[in-house]
């Protein structure tokens, strides 16, 4: 009986009979997991980068995981080290550093990825495993109906007129480590690599006015929501969710200028289909997804290549105002005290809320 049943299968399978466990395709297909940020990034990441990748490449399957910020997507990839269930990580490039370190990343090279070749030198980071995938800022948001001009100084958060309604990512968050690095620039506190104390004094006379230093589901909504007045994110979310709420929210770029932020793409050591990750991460530096991805999030690419519209490049950080605005940041250095300011953070200036 059990050499007829085999009989039987294989003149189904010589029949043409489709059988589910071992079509063609579900033999041939590969999936990958990409982790990266969750909320508006994730919807709009799927819809300009994934969906396309997989659309030119279907036998490649790709599965996101969205996460609130970088130290959770390190923290998942840390608790599975000895079996990894993902493939690609983008990442904030501080994180992406301490990750790298601790062997969690693979360093990637243009031999692997000639796509490398075509990006920016700022894009490719000593000591980072993969390269910047996008650019942003940290900029000012801001309640329309509470402003009547636009807010000029990062000072305005030490404004007592916004007492509980202010909104501040904090530290281990990269937002509120730019933060400190432009309140120490702010009080006349020097080189940061040296000292980031009056930095984190002047945060301590602003700890008082803060309503949240974890906004729930992000700044951007607590914005948009009306929960609070005032706060600080990324450029390119601010800008999108600004212009999904133009009556409500808009963005500022403070006189004394901002931060760079950087994110970048990292090959999980371990993938269980490495040439099926770097074909997609081939695909995410390439100039069509890098364009895609900047007319619908206002991202700054990385890759030389990328064609931008003018209203798009008018809302990303990318203009010569901008630009000329920007303080230098060496992130690999800030990376070796990033959990001192994280210390710094709770027992001088959390507490003090």
């Amino acid at each position: 009986m059990q050499d007829f049943t085999r009989r039987k299968v294989l003149a189904l399978g010589a029949m043409g009979v489709a059988m589910p466990w071992v079509t063609k395709a579900s033999a041939q297909e590969r999936k990958i997991t990409v982790a990266a940020y969750s909320d508006i990034f994730e919807d709009i990441y799927k819809k300009t980068v994934i969906e396309p990748f997989m659309k030119a490449n279907p036998g490649i399957r790709v599965d996101y995981m969205g996460m609130p910020t970088s130290a959770q997507n390190l923290g998942m990839l840390r608790a599975q080290r000895a079996a990894p269930q993902i493939d690609v990580c983008i990442m904030d490039v501080v994180v992406a550093k301490a990750g790298g370190d601790e062997g969690i990343y693979k360093p990637v090279t243009a031999e692997q990825l000639p796509v490398m070749k075509e990006l920016v030198p700022a894009a490719l980071i000593e000591g980072v495993p993969g390269p910047a995938v996008t650019f942003d800022t940290i900029v000012m948001m801001y309640a329309l109906n509470k402003f009547p001009t636009p807010p000029t100084s990062w000072r305005e958060l030490w404004n007592k007129q916004h007492a509980g309604r202010i909104a501040i990512d904090a530290p281990p968050n990269l937002l509120g480590v730019g933060l400190t690095l432009i309140a120490n620039k702010l009080a006349g506190g020097g080189d940061y690599r040296q000292s980031i104390d009056k930095g984190i004094q002047l945060l301590g006379e602003m700890a008082p006015l803060v309503q949240t230093w974890d906004p729930k589901p992000n700044p951007y909504a607590a914005l948009a929501n009306g929960v609070v007045d005032l706060g600080i994110g990324y450029n390119a979310r601010a800008q999108t969710v600004s212009k999904q709420n133009p009556d409500r929210m808009a963005v500022a770029m403070p006189e004394e200028g901002s931060i760079a932020q950087i994110n970048t793409i990292n090959l999980v050591n371990g993938s269980k289909q490495p040439e099926a990750a770097l074909q997609f991460m081939s695909h995410a530096l390439s100039p069509e997804a890098q364009s895609a991805f900047t007319e619908a999030l206002y991202y700054v690419p990385t890759n030389k290549g990328a064609s931008i519209s003018e209203e798009a490049r008018k809302r990303t950080a990318a203009t010569p105002e901008r630009m000329a605005r920007m303080i230098d940041v060496d992130w690999i250095e800030v990376a070796k005290f990033r959990d001192k300011i994280t210390e710094q953070w709770r027992r001088n200036v959390i507490s003090r809320s």
